[in-house]
């Protein structure tokens, strides 16, 4: 099993946001970067390509 490789979005402008790791090809890990240390989602690459699409067509 690969240690996470957590990073943020390109589009980030503050420490408010989440982290992603998708270095494991069975899960997508989320995470809080401001509590690190409260936990984390795991979804499936499925669940997180669905979340993806639905928030590129939410409207601004």
């Amino acid at each position: 099993m690969a240690e996470p490789n957590w990073r943020t979005s390109t589009y980030t402008k503050s420490d408010s946001c989440v982290e992603v790791a998708d270095n494991d090809c069975t899960k997508i890990l989320v995470r809080d970067s401001k509590h690190r240390g409260y936990g984390r989602m795991s979804l499936s690459p499925a669940s997180w390509s669905s979340f993806i699409e639905a928030t590129k067509r939410a409207p601004m």
